[in-house]
C-alpha cells in the first residue's frame, strides 16, 4: 500500500477552439486520473496549459530564444509535474504546429522520465496513427515515460464506450507510474549520468567547473 501523496498533474492542450475536442479529451482523462488516484488514497492538483493562449509567446521563443513570463510559468508547471497529459489536434496527418512548437522550445532535459499520457483528436479516424507515430517519437526524444495506452478521438468515438475504456486504462497507467516515483528517483539517483547540455532543465541541476582549460579560455584566461 502506497503512502498518501498529492500528485501534480500538468495538462497541455493545443486545441484552438473554445470548447475544443482536444481539451475535452484531455479534461476527461485528467478527471479519471484524479478519480483513480483518490481510490488509491491520493490527491491530484491539476494545472492546465492552454497553448492557444501562448501562441505568440511560443513564436517569440522559437525566433528569439526569449522566454516570456507566461511561457516560463507553463514550463515551470511542467517541470514540477509528477505526471503530464499532452493533447493535440491533428491537422494534415500530423499533430498541430502549435503543439510541436511548444515542445520544441522546451529544454531537452526538462521532462526526463516523467510519465505522460499522449492524446489526440481529429476530424477523421484516418489520423489515428498520429499519436503512436509522430507524437510518441517526439516524446521518446524528450526521454519521457509515455504510458502504453495512447488516446485518439474522432467524431464517431465520443459516443463509443470503447473510448472511456481506453481513457480509464491510460489514466490508471499514469497513476501507477506516478505512484512508483520513477521520475523522482531518476533525478535523485542518476541525473548526472545523462549528457546534459549547458543550462539544461532551467540551469538548476548543473554544477559548472570553472577550473578547466576550456572554461579558463572561454572567460579570457589561458589554459594551464
Amino acid at each position: 500500500m502506497h503512502a498518501q501523496e498529492t500528485f501534480r498533474l500538468a495538462v497541455v492542450s493545443a486545441g484552438t477552439s473554445d470548447p475544443s475536442s482536444t481539451r475535452m479529451l484531455a479534461d476527461r482523462t485528467a478527471a479519471r486520473v484524479a478519480d483513480l488516484a483518490r481510490s488509491h488514497g491520493h490527491q491530484v492538483t491539476v494545472s492546465v496549459i492552454e497553448l492557444r493562449e501562448l501562441a505568440t509567446d511560443i513564436a517569440t521563443a522559437l525566433t528569439t530564444q526569449l522566454i516570456t513570463p507566461r511561457l516560463h510559468s507553463a514550463i515551470t508547471a511542467l517541470r514540477d509535474a509528477d505526471g503530464v497529459i499532452a493533447a493535440a489536434p491533428v491537422y494534415k496527418a500530423a499533430a498541430s504546429g502549435l503543439f510541436t512548437s511548444f515542445f520544441h522550445v522546451l529544454d531537452n532535459d526538462l521532462l526526463i522520465a516523467k510519465p505522460v499520457v499522449l492524446a489526440a483528436a481529429a476530424g477523421t479516424a484516418r489520423h489515428a496513427l498520429v499519436v503512436d507515430g509522430e507524437m510518441r517519437y517526439l516524446f521518446a526524444f524528450l526521454r519521457t515515460m509515455t504510458v502504453p495506452t495512447s488516446l485518439f478521438a474522432a467524431p464517431e468515438d465520443w459516443g463509443d464506450p470503447a473510448l472511456n475504456t481506453r481513457v480509464d486504462r491510460a489514466a490508471l497507467e499514469l497513476v501507477l507510474l506516478m505512484e512508483s516515483g520513477f521520475a523522482r528517483k531518476v533525478r535523485d539517483e542518476s541525473w548526472d549520468s545523462y549528457q546534459h547540455e549547458f543550462g539544461s532543465a532551467g540551469g538548476t541541476e548543473l554544477a559548472i567547473d570553472l577550473d578547466t582549460d576550456l572554461m579558463r579560455l572561454a572567460t579570457g584566461g589561458s589554459a594551464g
